[in-house]
C-alpha cells in the first residue's frame, strides 16, 4: 500500500554559526542529515520537531520560522512504498547541549554501537562551521537542497 511519510526537520545554527547535524547509522546504511524524525498521529509539526530534539538530544528548543516542505515527489530511502513529505524549521536550543558532540562523521562510541546492535540504529551529533557547511555535508536529496537555501538566503 502506498502511503506518504511525514518528517520534520529543524535547522539549528549555534552561538558560533555552526549547523547540527545528526551523523546516524540505520540498518547498515551512514547518514548525515539534519535532526529530525516523524510526524506522529495526533502531533502538529512544530510538537513534533519539539519532541525529537528531547527524544534525540534531551534538548528543550523552540521553533521558528518554517524554511521548506518538499514540493516534489520523493520515494522514502527505506521503504519503496512510501512518499517522503519533508518539513524544515530554524530550531533554537534554549539550554545548553549535552549529549556528546563529535568532532567527525560517524564517530560513535562502544554505547552507540550496542544501541545499534539491539535496534539496528543509532545516531550521534556534531557542529559543521557555517563556513565549511554545504549541500555535499548531508546525504538524503530533501536535506541537500534546504542546505542549498539556507546557504544562498543567510
Amino acid at each position: 500500500m502506498n502511503r506518504f511519510n511525514i518528517r520534520v526537520y529543524g535547522l539549528l545554527i549555534n552561538e558560533q554559526k555552526q549547523v547540527l547535524v545528526s551523523d546516524e547509522l540505520i540498518r547498515g546504511m551512514y547518514i548525515t542529515k539534519f535532526p529530525g524524525g516523524g510526524l506522529e498521529f495526533g502531533e502538529g509539526t512544530r510538537d513534533c520537531l519539539q519532541r525529537e530534539f528531547m527524544e534525540e538530544m534531551n534538548l528543550n528548543v523552540t521553533i521558528g520560522d518554517h524554511l521548506y516542505t518538499t514540493d516534489y515527489f520523493q520515494m522514502s530511502a527505506f521503504n519503496p512504498e512510501h512518499q517522503i513529505i519533508s518539513i524544515y524549521y530554524f530550531a533554537h536550543a534554549q539550554e545548553a547541549i549535552t549529549v556528546p558532540l563529535r568532532d567527525k562523521p560517524f564517530d560513535f562510541d562502544a554505547a552507540q554501537m550496542a544501541v545499534y546492535e539491539e535496534k539496528k540504529e543509532t545516531e550521534t551529533f556534531r557542529f559543521i562551521n557555517w563556513e565549511d557547511f554545504s549541500e555535499t555535508h548531508l546525504t538524503l536529496p530533501i536535506d541537500k537542497i534546504v542546505a542549498g537555501l539556507v546557504k544562498k538566503q543567510y
